[in-house]
Protein backbone atom coordinates (compact mmCIF):
# COMPACT_ATOMS: atom_id res chain seq x y z
CA UNK A 1 0.00 0.00 0.00
CA UNK A 2 1.63 3.37 -1.22
CA UNK A 3 1.32 6.63 1.28
CA UNK A 4 1.66 9.88 0.22
CA UNK A 5 3.33 12.64 2.43
CA UNK A 6 3.86 16.32 2.67
CA UNK A 7 7.72 15.57 4.01
CA UNK A 8 9.68 18.59 2.60
CA UNK A 9 12.50 18.06 4.69
CA UNK A 10 12.90 14.32 4.28
CA UNK A 11 12.69 15.25 0.81
CA UNK A 12 15.42 17.43 0.26
CA UNK A 13 17.97 14.96 2.14
CA UNK A 14 16.23 11.51 0.34
CA UNK A 15 16.98 12.73 -2.92
CA UNK A 16 20.17 14.04 -2.19
CA UNK A 17 23.35 12.08 -4.28
CA UNK A 18 26.84 11.95 -4.19
CA UNK A 19 28.06 15.12 -4.58
CA UNK A 20 31.65 14.74 -6.27
CA UNK A 21 33.16 17.60 -7.88
CA UNK A 22 33.67 17.69 -11.21
CA UNK A 23 32.32 16.29 -14.55
CA UNK A 24 29.02 13.77 -14.31
CA UNK A 25 27.34 12.26 -16.86
CA UNK A 26 24.02 11.93 -16.35
CA UNK A 27 20.52 11.62 -17.97
CA UNK A 28 16.44 12.03 -17.50
CA UNK A 29 13.88 10.79 -18.68
CA UNK A 30 11.28 13.85 -20.97
CA UNK A 31 9.37 13.90 -23.24
CA UNK A 32 8.92 10.07 -23.26
CA UNK A 33 12.59 9.67 -24.40
CA UNK A 34 15.62 9.86 -22.39
CA UNK A 35 17.98 12.73 -22.54
CA UNK A 36 21.48 13.48 -21.96
CA UNK A 37 23.08 15.91 -20.55
CA UNK A 38 27.13 16.84 -18.98
CA UNK A 39 27.34 18.59 -15.71
CA UNK A 40 30.38 20.03 -13.91
CA UNK A 41 29.93 20.23 -9.97
CA UNK A 42 32.92 22.99 -9.09
CA UNK A 43 35.15 22.46 -6.30
CA UNK A 44 33.21 25.52 -4.54
CA UNK A 45 30.11 23.49 -4.38
CA UNK A 46 28.79 22.62 -0.74
CA UNK A 47 25.32 21.23 0.21
CA UNK A 48 24.30 24.11 2.72
CA UNK A 49 24.74 26.78 0.15
CA UNK A 50 22.40 27.29 -3.15
CA UNK A 51 24.22 26.87 -5.98
CA UNK A 52 23.37 28.90 -9.15
CA UNK A 53 22.54 26.84 -12.44
CA UNK A 54 24.01 28.01 -15.97
CA UNK A 55 22.81 26.07 -19.23
CA UNK A 56 25.66 25.80 -21.89
CA UNK A 57 23.84 24.65 -25.17
CA UNK A 58 25.69 23.89 -27.88
CA UNK A 59 25.35 24.38 -31.52
CA UNK A 60 23.73 22.58 -34.68
CA UNK A 61 25.85 19.81 -35.44
CA UNK A 62 28.08 19.86 -32.40
CA UNK A 63 26.71 17.89 -28.90
CA UNK A 64 27.64 18.79 -25.08
CA UNK A 65 31.20 17.26 -25.35
CA UNK A 66 32.09 19.58 -27.99
CA UNK A 67 30.33 22.41 -26.47
CA UNK A 68 32.15 21.90 -23.14
CA UNK A 69 35.98 22.28 -24.55
CA UNK A 70 34.82 25.05 -26.97
CA UNK A 71 32.94 27.09 -24.26
CA UNK A 72 34.53 26.37 -21.04
CA UNK A 73 33.57 27.72 -17.76
CA UNK A 74 35.01 25.15 -15.34
CA UNK A 75 37.58 27.29 -14.15
CA UNK A 76 34.83 30.58 -13.57
CA UNK A 77 32.65 27.83 -12.17
CA UNK A 78 35.54 26.49 -9.46
CA UNK A 79 35.40 30.32 -8.17
CA UNK A 80 32.14 31.85 -8.62
CA UNK A 81 30.25 28.32 -7.18
CA UNK A 82 27.72 27.97 -9.83
CA UNK A 83 26.88 24.81 -11.77
CA UNK A 84 26.81 24.30 -15.37
CA UNK A 85 24.72 21.96 -16.99
CA UNK A 86 25.23 21.31 -20.81
CA UNK A 87 22.55 19.04 -21.92
CA UNK A 88 22.13 16.92 -25.59
CA UNK A 89 19.78 18.28 -28.62
CA UNK A 90 18.06 15.32 -29.98
CA UNK A 91 19.17 14.59 -33.83
CA UNK A 92 17.35 15.58 -36.47
CA UNK A 93 16.84 14.14 -39.89
CA UNK A 94 20.41 14.90 -41.25
CA UNK A 95 21.70 13.22 -38.05
CA UNK A 96 22.53 16.28 -36.75
CA UNK A 97 22.25 17.35 -32.97
CA UNK A 98 20.12 19.91 -32.77
CA UNK A 99 17.73 22.17 -30.13
CA UNK A 100 13.76 22.64 -32.14
CA UNK A 101 14.27 26.50 -31.62
CA UNK A 102 12.96 27.05 -34.96
CA UNK A 103 9.16 26.20 -35.64
CA UNK A 104 6.03 27.22 -33.66
CA UNK A 105 6.35 26.03 -29.94
CA UNK A 106 4.57 22.46 -29.69
CA UNK A 107 5.55 21.16 -33.09
CA UNK A 108 8.40 17.97 -32.59
CA UNK A 109 10.78 18.14 -29.98
CA UNK A 110 9.60 19.76 -26.78
CA UNK A 111 13.00 21.40 -25.60
CA UNK A 112 11.70 24.16 -23.58
CA UNK A 113 9.72 21.20 -21.23
CA UNK A 114 13.04 18.75 -21.86
CA UNK A 115 14.99 22.16 -19.81
CA UNK A 116 12.77 22.64 -17.70
CA UNK A 117 12.36 19.23 -16.72
CA UNK A 118 16.11 19.37 -16.27
CA UNK A 119 15.70 21.91 -13.42
CA UNK A 120 13.78 19.69 -11.44
CA UNK A 121 15.48 16.79 -11.77
CA UNK A 122 18.62 18.65 -10.80
CA UNK A 123 17.36 19.88 -7.94
CA UNK A 124 16.06 17.11 -6.63
CA UNK A 125 20.17 15.81 -6.77
CA UNK A 126 21.61 19.44 -5.69
CA UNK A 127 20.95 22.64 -3.41
CA UNK A 128 20.27 24.63 -6.85
CA UNK A 129 19.72 28.28 -6.09
CA UNK A 130 16.07 28.66 -8.48
CA UNK A 131 16.71 32.73 -8.64
CA UNK A 132 19.80 32.51 -9.92
CA UNK A 133 19.25 30.16 -13.36
CA UNK A 134 20.98 31.32 -16.38
CA UNK A 135 21.00 30.17 -20.28
CA UNK A 136 23.50 30.70 -22.47
CA UNK A 137 24.66 29.11 -25.49
CA UNK A 138 26.80 29.08 -29.14
CA UNK A 139 24.84 29.47 -32.40
CA UNK A 140 21.24 26.92 -32.12
CA UNK A 141 22.32 27.04 -28.63
CA UNK A 142 22.10 31.00 -28.25
CA UNK A 143 18.83 30.47 -30.54
CA UNK A 144 17.66 28.33 -27.75
CA UNK A 145 18.39 30.69 -25.12
CA UNK A 146 16.97 33.13 -26.75
CA UNK A 147 13.63 30.82 -26.63
CA UNK A 148 13.84 30.12 -23.34
CA UNK A 149 14.55 34.01 -21.94
CA UNK A 150 10.59 34.32 -24.15
CA UNK A 151 9.43 30.86 -22.85
CA UNK A 152 10.16 29.76 -19.44
CA UNK A 153 11.04 33.09 -18.32
CA UNK A 154 9.27 32.28 -14.62
CA UNK A 155 12.11 30.10 -14.23
CA UNK A 156 15.30 32.04 -16.29
CA UNK A 157 16.65 34.94 -15.14
CA UNK A 158 18.41 35.30 -17.97
CA UNK A 159 20.66 34.88 -20.82
CA UNK A 160 23.09 35.32 -23.24
CA UNK A 161 23.45 34.59 -26.93
CA UNK A 162 26.92 34.00 -28.86
CA UNK A 163 26.15 33.60 -32.32
CA UNK A 164 22.60 32.81 -32.32
CA UNK A 165 19.58 35.28 -33.10
CA UNK A 166 15.82 34.53 -33.04
CA UNK A 167 13.61 33.23 -36.22
CA UNK A 168 11.32 35.55 -37.44
CA UNK A 169 8.43 32.85 -37.01
CA UNK A 170 9.49 32.02 -33.00
CA UNK A 171 9.30 35.36 -31.89
CA UNK A 172 5.38 35.54 -32.53
CA UNK A 173 5.73 33.15 -29.35
CA UNK A 174 8.37 35.67 -27.31
CA UNK A 175 6.02 36.04 -24.22
CA UNK A 176 8.72 36.89 -21.28
CA UNK A 177 7.31 37.33 -17.74
CA UNK A 178 9.49 39.54 -16.26
CA UNK A 179 11.88 42.27 -17.70
CA UNK A 180 14.85 40.01 -18.87
CA UNK A 181 18.47 41.03 -19.12
CA UNK A 182 20.25 40.00 -22.46
CA UNK A 183 23.28 40.25 -23.32
CA UNK A 184 24.31 39.49 -27.14
CA UNK A 185 27.92 38.46 -28.78
CA UNK A 186 27.93 38.42 -32.44
CA UNK A 187 30.45 38.71 -35.27
CA UNK A 188 29.93 41.10 -38.36
CA UNK A 189 31.39 38.58 -40.79
CA UNK A 190 29.14 35.56 -39.65
CA UNK A 191 28.75 33.88 -42.36
CA UNK A 192 26.54 31.33 -40.73
CA UNK A 193 24.16 33.37 -38.96
CA UNK A 194 24.14 36.25 -40.36
CA UNK A 195 24.68 39.77 -39.10
CA UNK A 196 22.06 41.52 -40.87
CA UNK A 197 20.15 38.59 -40.79
CA UNK A 198 19.01 35.79 -43.42
CA UNK A 199 17.06 32.34 -43.56
CA UNK A 200 14.34 33.80 -41.14
CA UNK A 201 16.81 34.63 -39.22
CA UNK A 202 16.43 38.29 -37.71
CA UNK A 203 19.11 40.45 -37.39
CA UNK A 204 21.27 41.42 -34.59
CA UNK A 205 20.51 44.65 -34.13
CA UNK A 206 16.80 43.97 -34.25
CA UNK A 207 17.38 40.91 -32.04
CA UNK A 208 18.80 43.78 -29.25
CA UNK A 209 16.22 46.16 -30.55
CA UNK A 210 13.53 43.76 -29.74
CA UNK A 211 15.03 43.30 -25.71
CA UNK A 212 15.46 47.25 -25.70
CA UNK A 213 11.74 47.45 -26.50
CA UNK A 214 10.38 45.00 -24.12
CA UNK A 215 12.41 46.23 -21.16
CA UNK A 216 11.55 49.50 -21.69
CA UNK A 217 15.29 50.46 -22.24
CA UNK A 218 15.28 54.23 -23.15
CA UNK A 219 18.20 56.41 -24.15
CA UNK A 220 21.24 55.77 -26.38
CA UNK A 221 23.33 52.89 -25.69
CA UNK A 222 26.82 53.45 -23.52
CA UNK A 223 29.59 52.49 -26.67
CA UNK A 224 33.40 51.35 -25.18
CA UNK A 225 35.87 50.11 -27.85
CA UNK A 226 36.94 47.30 -26.08
CA UNK A 227 40.90 47.53 -26.17
CA UNK A 228 42.48 45.61 -29.14
CA UNK A 229 45.27 43.94 -26.82
CA UNK A 230 45.74 41.02 -29.20
CA UNK A 231 46.65 42.22 -32.80
CA UNK A 232 46.98 39.30 -34.40
CA UNK A 233 43.19 37.93 -34.48
CA UNK A 234 42.22 39.99 -37.28
CA UNK A 235 39.17 41.30 -35.54
CA UNK A 236 38.05 44.06 -32.98
CA UNK A 237 35.18 44.18 -30.68
CA UNK A 238 32.98 47.12 -29.56
CA UNK A 239 30.28 46.83 -26.51
CA UNK A 240 27.01 49.06 -26.46
CA UNK A 241 25.14 48.66 -22.76
CA UNK A 242 21.39 49.64 -22.63
CA UNK A 243 21.11 50.69 -19.35
CA UNK A 244 18.08 52.88 -18.81
CA UNK A 245 15.72 49.71 -18.42
CA UNK A 246 13.06 48.46 -15.57
CA UNK A 247 14.28 47.14 -12.91
CA UNK A 248 17.73 48.29 -13.66
CA UNK A 249 18.73 45.65 -15.39
CA UNK A 250 21.01 45.74 -18.65
CA UNK A 251 20.83 44.80 -22.31
CA UNK A 252 24.41 44.10 -23.68
CA UNK A 253 26.04 43.94 -27.16
CA UNK A 254 29.57 42.74 -28.16
CA UNK A 255 29.77 43.77 -31.70
CA UNK A 256 32.55 41.59 -32.77
CA UNK A 257 34.16 43.58 -35.86
CA UNK A 258 35.54 41.02 -38.79
CA UNK A 259 34.51 38.02 -36.30
CA UNK A 260 32.97 35.21 -37.55
CA UNK A 261 30.62 32.43 -36.13
CA UNK A 262 33.18 31.70 -33.11
CA UNK A 263 33.00 31.77 -29.25
CA UNK A 264 35.44 34.87 -28.10
CA UNK A 265 38.39 33.37 -25.72
CA UNK A 266 38.06 30.25 -26.60
CA UNK A 267 41.18 27.90 -27.22
CA UNK A 268 39.45 26.15 -30.42
CA UNK A 269 40.53 29.27 -32.25
CA UNK A 270 41.49 27.37 -35.75
CA UNK A 271 36.83 26.86 -35.76
CA UNK A 272 37.33 30.74 -37.30
CA UNK A 273 38.33 34.49 -37.05
CA UNK A 274 38.31 34.28 -32.88
CA UNK A 275 38.37 37.53 -30.86
CA UNK A 276 41.18 36.95 -28.15
CA UNK A 277 40.01 40.65 -26.61
CA UNK A 278 37.49 39.68 -24.42
CA UNK A 279 36.77 36.25 -23.14
CA UNK A 280 32.97 35.32 -23.71
CA UNK A 281 32.99 33.11 -20.62
CA UNK A 282 34.00 35.60 -18.04
CA UNK A 283 31.56 38.51 -20.02
CA UNK A 284 28.80 35.88 -19.52
CA UNK A 285 28.93 35.04 -15.86
CA UNK A 286 30.25 38.59 -14.87
CA UNK A 287 26.69 39.73 -17.21
CA UNK A 288 24.69 37.00 -15.77
CA UNK A 289 25.17 36.43 -11.98
CA UNK A 290 24.08 40.33 -11.62
CA UNK A 291 20.44 39.22 -11.45
CA UNK A 292 18.07 36.87 -9.32
CA UNK A 293 14.68 35.88 -10.48
CA UNK A 294 12.54 37.11 -7.35
CA UNK A 295 14.17 40.67 -7.74
CA UNK A 296 13.25 40.61 -11.21
CA UNK A 297 9.48 39.28 -10.80
CA UNK A 298 9.25 40.76 -7.16
CA UNK A 299 8.16 37.30 -6.26
CA UNK A 300 10.07 35.12 -3.93
CA UNK A 301 10.58 31.85 -5.20
CA UNK A 302 10.54 29.59 -2.82
CA UNK A 303 10.44 26.01 -3.04
CA UNK A 304 9.64 25.13 0.62
CA UNK A 305 6.33 26.63 1.04
CA UNK A 306 3.85 24.38 2.77
CA UNK A 307 0.34 23.73 3.43
CA UNK A 308 -0.54 24.43 0.06
CA UNK A 309 -1.35 21.04 -1.23
CA UNK A 310 -3.95 18.60 -0.59
CA UNK A 311 -4.21 15.51 -1.08
CA UNK A 312 -6.84 12.24 -0.51
CA UNK A 313 -7.26 9.68 0.39
CA UNK A 314 -3.99 9.22 2.37
CA UNK A 315 -3.32 6.02 2.41
CA UNK A 316 -4.52 5.04 -1.08
CA UNK A 317 -4.25 1.54 -2.60
CA UNK A 318 -5.40 2.55 -6.56
CA UNK A 319 -5.32 6.57 -7.41
CA UNK A 320 -4.52 9.57 -5.18
CA UNK A 321 -6.00 12.93 -5.60
CA UNK A 322 -4.33 16.08 -5.50
CA UNK A 323 -5.34 19.94 -5.71
CA UNK A 324 -4.32 22.97 -4.20
CA UNK A 325 -6.50 25.35 -2.03
CA UNK A 326 -4.86 28.80 -2.84
CA UNK A 327 -3.08 28.42 -5.85
CA UNK A 328 -3.78 27.38 -9.73
CA UNK A 329 -1.47 24.37 -10.65
CA UNK A 330 -0.60 24.24 -13.65
CA UNK A 331 2.05 20.99 -14.32
CA UNK A 332 3.05 18.76 -12.11
CA UNK A 333 5.99 16.00 -13.00
CA UNK A 334 6.88 12.12 -10.94
CA UNK A 335 10.46 11.04 -10.20
CA UNK A 336 11.47 8.19 -9.10
CA UNK A 337 14.53 7.78 -6.29
CA UNK A 338 16.88 8.15 -8.60
CA UNK A 339 15.42 11.70 -9.86
CA UNK A 340 14.46 9.97 -13.39
CA UNK A 341 11.32 11.35 -14.78
CA UNK A 342 8.95 8.88 -15.04
CA UNK A 343 5.20 11.10 -15.23
CA UNK A 344 4.64 14.02 -16.28
CA UNK A 345 1.16 16.17 -16.88
CA UNK A 346 2.01 20.16 -18.52
CA UNK A 347 -2.13 20.95 -19.08
CA UNK A 348 -3.72 20.04 -15.22
CA UNK A 349 -7.38 21.06 -15.83
CA UNK A 350 -9.64 21.52 -13.05
CA UNK A 351 -6.72 22.39 -10.94
CA UNK A 352 -6.77 18.20 -9.72
CA UNK A 353 -4.23 15.87 -10.29
CA UNK A 354 -4.94 12.25 -10.48
CA UNK A 355 -2.29 9.81 -9.90
CA UNK A 356 -2.30 5.96 -10.40
CA UNK A 357 -0.29 3.64 -8.74
CA UNK A 358 -0.92 1.04 -10.76
CA UNK A 359 2.20 0.87 -12.76
CA UNK A 360 4.37 2.04 -10.05
CA UNK A 361 6.67 -0.13 -8.29
CA UNK A 362 7.01 -0.20 -4.75
CA UNK A 363 9.86 1.92 -3.63
CA UNK A 364 10.19 5.93 -3.07
CA UNK A 365 9.05 8.60 -5.92
CA UNK A 366 8.82 11.92 -5.37
CA UNK A 367 6.19 14.65 -6.88
CA UNK A 368 6.69 18.08 -7.71
CA UNK A 369 3.68 20.22 -8.57
CA UNK A 370 4.22 23.69 -10.13
CA UNK A 371 1.68 26.07 -9.57
CA UNK A 372 1.56 29.58 -9.73
CA UNK A 373 2.43 30.68 -6.02
CA UNK A 374 5.59 28.53 -5.64
CA UNK A 375 7.07 25.23 -6.63
CA UNK A 376 5.68 22.57 -4.03
CA UNK A 377 7.47 18.88 -3.22
CA UNK A 378 5.59 16.63 -2.16
CA UNK A 379 6.92 12.76 -1.59
CA UNK A 380 5.04 9.56 -2.55
CA UNK A 381 6.01 6.64 -0.82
Amino acid sequence: MKKLYLIIVLFLTAFSSIKAQGTIIDSIFSGGIYRNYRIYIPIAYSDDTPAPLLFNLHGYTSDAFGQSLYANFNNIADTAGFITVIPNGTIDVYGNRYWNCFVAPGTGVNDVAFLSDLIDSLNLAYNIDLNRVYSTGMSNGGFMSHALACELSNRIAAIASVTGSIDEDRIAYCDPMHTTPVMQIHGTADATVPYDGDFGFMPVDSVVAYWVNQNNCFGEPAFTAVPNIVTTDLCTAEHYVYSSCNNDINIELFKIIGGGHTWPGTALTFLGVTNLDINACREIWRFLSQYRLDELTGVETNPLIKNDINVYPNPFTENTFINSANALISSWTLYDHQGKLVAADYSVTNNLITISGKNLLAGMYCLIVNNTAALQLVKLD
